[in-house]
């Protein structure tokens, strides 16, 4: 059955996608008037509407051969933005060479995104009845943006224009381009002919932001063994404090040999431990949509995980990481942890690894129950990003305030649980920006 629904949708969103570029308005209601006569006209003894059919046909065939007359040979070139943020509109430039010896007008671009239908695997694991109202519901959530078609002026012969085309994006996420289509339509304005060009390209959307008011985030400067260099070294991170004379037992490795060279005698590097400040960002990733009970109900689940990032995005932006460090941690298929700040990512990168998180149904909360507890040592504080206030969640908060973590969490729910403490502040999605506006 699964099969069968899957292969049935898939052509009937193939068809809509046709039937959408090929015809203009006007060839969509000359195929209206082709169905309707057809109906009307099924019995040529009662009824003279079969002619209005039989003349619709031959207004399309004839349309059909003229579009494919009208068709040209064209350069696209696409000048993408590097990213854009969820919930805003945004423009790019495109330019479209015309390669033949005539002009070319009555042009439209028409972008090609990744094809959007999902696979049997996916459809048949996020619902438990196979609807075409869940699908055309996955077919929406599969494109991060929606781009506009554009009139294209008249090209002179050999030569190329530059438009510029409007796009949406809707959320978050990397949006592929396939490629570009230009359409021109028949003289009789009823079919258009297509002519497709290969131009991939990426855009990445970030998630969309709040504005926050400062946030004083509690703790203070502790001992960050291993420290700043993670990155490019193995060992303690210490600070160049400066120059002193060499002493039995320090290590060859800190001999400053200019100033050996300069002096004659050993001069050692001396350095302290470094003591700054450390917060972790857990964002809570475990929302089950699979197999979920309504279309309605998954529906709410993932609008509360976008929220959920959104403001994870927007504290990650906001929190200074000049003079601190900041651990994005979460769960996918794996732990993951990502630091900003003190020559390590920037809070824009955490932008970029917030625009691909997605919800983990494949383990447990106490996944990032663990890998968080495991860092306790080194962090000043904790800001939980949580999406629900279950016996798991209480337990992980508890721990945290068990071995001294300072902590501000946030639940993005639809309701305040009922036996929430003063402390838990519960953020509602579609009001984020009021929620946020009281930390």
């Amino acid at each position: 059955m699964w099969k069968f629904f899957h292969w049935l949708f898939s052509k009937i969103a193939a068809g809509q996608r046709v039937i959408d570029r090929r015809f203009t308005p006007a060839g969509m209601l000359v195929g209206g008037m082709l169905i309707a006569g057809a109906t009307l006209g099924a019995d040529t003894n009662q009824t003279m509407a079969y002619r209005i059919s039989a003349f619709a046909v031959a207004l399309l065939l004839v349309a059909a051969a003229g579009a494919w007359l009208q068709r040209g040979r064209y350069t696209v070139t696409r000048q993408l933005p590097r990213a854009v943020s969820a919930g805003e509109a945004f423009h790019y430039r495109v330019t479209v060479g015309n390669l033949e010896n005539a002009a070319r007008d009555g042009l439209a671009l028409i972008d090609e995104l990744a094809d959007p239908r999902p696979p049997l695997a996916e459809f048949r694991a996020r619902y438990k009845v196979p609807t075409y109202r869940a699908w055309k519901q996955m077919i929406r959530n599969k494109n991060a943006c929606e781009i506009k078609e554009m009139a294209i002026p008249e090209i002179a012969p050999r030569s190329s224009v530059e438009v510029t085309v409007a796009g949406f994006a809707q959320h978050r996420g990397n949006q592929h381009f396939r490629g570009a289509v230009v359409a021109r339509a028949d003289p009789l304005g009823l079919v258009r002919g297509l002519t497709l060009h290969e131009a991939p390209g990426n855009l990445l959307v970030l998630p969309k932001r709040y504005t926050l008011p400062p946030i004083n985030l509690p703790g203070s400067r502790r001992h960050q063994p291993g420290g700043v260099t993670l990155a490019t070294g193995v060992g303690d991170s210490e600070e160049f404090v400066g120059l002193r004379d060499y002493r039995p037992g320090d290590p060859l490795q800190r001999i400053h040999w200019k100033s050996y060279a300069r002096v004659g005698e050993p001069v050692v590097r001396e350095y302290q431990d470094e003591y700054f400040e450390r917060h972790a960002l857990i964002l809570d990733t475990f929302g089950n949509i699979t197999r979920a009970g309504s279309i309605a109900q998954a529906a709410s689940t993932t609008a509360a995980f976008e929220e959920a990032v959104s403001v994870a995005a927007s504290l990650a932006y906001t929190v200074n990481t000049q003079e601190c460090l900041l651990d994005l941690m979460f769960v996918g298929n794996e732990s993951y942890c990502y630091t900003a700040g003190r020559g390590q990512l920037s809070s824009g990168s955490l932008m970029e690894v917030l625009a691909g998180v997605q919800l983990c149904a494949s383990q447990p909360f106490k996944t990032l129950h663990d890998a968080v507890i495991a860092r306790r040592a080194l962090l000043t504080g904790s800001i939980c990003v949580l999406l629900a206030w279950d016996e798991a969640r209480q337990d992980f908060i508890r721990d945290l305030q068990k071995f001294g973590v300072p902590l501000l969490v946030l639940l993005v729910a639809n309701e305040a649980p009922p036996d929430r403490p003063p402390w838990l502040r519960v953020i509602e999605p579609g009001k984020v920006a009021e929620g946020l506006a009281g930390l």
